[in-house]
């Protein structure tokens, strides 16, 4: 049976893609190398992107991979064996993971959570040096007695819950690019939020870092670790409208920390009461902080 120009020139293709530097590619990308690479394998230019995935798919080791996401549904072609993280930060330019997958990253939990947190931050509108609003205790305790206001742009796969979360514009503030071991034991490399701005954001956002009692569990193992200079200039640089400064206080405190280390926190303004999380139920009240945490806690 005579073989296809395609089927003649497989060896050249498996080639090519196996020096690729990314093994997770879009279909735009796909496009650009048959393009490119058409003269030299001899195909026709008859030959579609399409038949070409399609060839690539039944003859080789590329596989389409889809992450309906309900916001902006993503799909992207794999070749050969890549790690979900690998996979899942090529989705879209810039993303970085954060919460309760960088708290694994990061060494600050013994859970092997099975839900994975990537963030896409917006990009600067330009009017990020406005002046901060300045909240008062009517509308702080309004704003926390609400349950906490969560993402619903998930999907599953392969057995795991994957948030594509909206991010605040930060300027990608404390997000580093080093290796990681994936759940696999195979190490890769990662984007993801480094030690301190990981325990400012599962500070403000507990219900994406498995709930207070991990948040703690998290302050306690980055005790040896942690630069709180480094926390409190990044919580001087996001500026948040609500005292988070008083949640990381209190867990410092109850994780046994410095004395040294908590007067950085106390030099921070503690203005109005403030709370742990939102719609705690039963509380009680930590004076030296002004924060409501949960009863027992």
């Amino acid at each position: 049976m005579n073989r296809t120009r395609i089927q003649i020139a497989k060896a050249d293709i498996v080639k090519h893609f196996d020096g690729l530097h990314d093994h997770v590619l879009k279909l735009k990308e796909i496009r650009t190398i048959l393009t490119e690479q058409r003269a030299f394998w001899r195909l026709a230019q008859s030959t579609t992107a399409e038949q070409f995935i399609t060839f690539l798919k039944e003859h080789a080791k590329l596989r389409e991979v889809e992450f309906p996401f309900p916001q902006r549904p993503e799909r992207c072609y794999v070749w050969g064996d890549v790690p979900l993280l690998s996979v899942l930060l090529s989705l879209k330019k810039n993303l970085y993971f954060s919460h309760y997958t960088a708290m694994r990253l990061n060494g600050l939990t013994e859970q092997s959570p099975t839900t994975i947190y990537i963030t896409d931050e917006r990009s600067s509108s330009g009017n990020d040096q406005r002046e901060r609003v300045k909240l008062g205790q009517a509308e702080i305790d309004q704003a926390f007695s609400r349950p906490p206001r969560v993402s619903h742009n998930w999907v599953e796969h392969t057995g795991k819950k994957i948030y594509l979360l909206n991010g605040a514009h930060t300027g990608h503030l404390g997000v580093v690019t080093e290796p990681a071991t994936d759940e696999g034991g195979q190490e890769v490399p990662a984007r993801f939020t480094n030690l301190e701005r990981t325990l400012i954001d599962i500070t403000v956002r507990p219900v994406y870092a498995g709930g207070v009692f991990e948040v703690a569990k998290a302050f306690a193992l980055a005790k040896d670790r942690v630069s709180i200079n480094r926390l409190v200039a990044m919580l001087r640089k996001l500026d948040f409208a609500y005292p988070y400064h008083q949640a990381i206080g209190y867990y410092l405190e109850r994780a046994g920390y410095k004395p040294s280390q908590i007067d950085l926190i106390r030099r921070l303004p503690i203005e109005n009461d403030f709370y742990l999380m939102h719609e705690m139920g039963d509380t009680r009240y930590v004076s030296n902080w002004r924060l409501a945490v949960p009863d027992g806690f």
